[in-house]
């Protein structure tokens, strides 16, 4: 390993240890999962949609709303604010929140079908699973948090 490549690393792991902007993706990301779970359940319950394609459509949704809030909050002094850098973040955030999704959409199918767990407790467990996933990606590739560590 070079002395670059390794403080490359170093540069990364530190941006990825700051303890406010943990909580703070970890707080959007609670209000994300509330929304993850609560459409959810209304897929399911109130208009009959398999557990499955219900958790791709509630995910959707509730990334939008991670993305907004993480824009305005989490990563605000990170990143230009012009309309092509904010939908270049938003894609890569979708392409993130994508890795963070098939994270969670495994672990929710693997419990479900395979463990016979109830949806809701399987949809959490994933949600936790897949957040430290979101929380690296998001931070170093959606908002690049690591070059303002420099």
């Amino acid at each position: 390993m070079t002395d670059s490549f390794g403080e490359t690393i170093r540069t990364r792991l530190r941006a990825l240890h700051s303890a406010s902007r943990f909580r703070q993706f970890a707080g959007v990301g609670l209000v994300g999962a509330t929304v993850d779970i609560g459409t959810l359940i209304l897929l399911v319950e109130a208009m009959e949609v398999s557990a499955v394609p219900g958790k791709a459509l509630s995910w959707e949704l509730s990334i939008v709303v991670i993305f907004v809030l993480n824009e305005w909050w989490t990563f605000a002094s990170h990143g230009e604010m012009h309309l092509r850098a904010l939908g270049a973040r938003f894609l890569r955030s979708n392409a993130v929140r994508f890795l963070g999704f098939l994270v969670t959409l495994g672990v929710f199918t693997l419990l479900v079908n395979s463990a016979g767990l109830w949806y809701g407790v399987a949809n959490v467990l994933g949600i936790g699973v897949g957040f430290f996933v979101n929380y690296t990606c998001e931070s170093l590739y959606t908002w690049r948090v690591h070059r303002d560590e420099r």
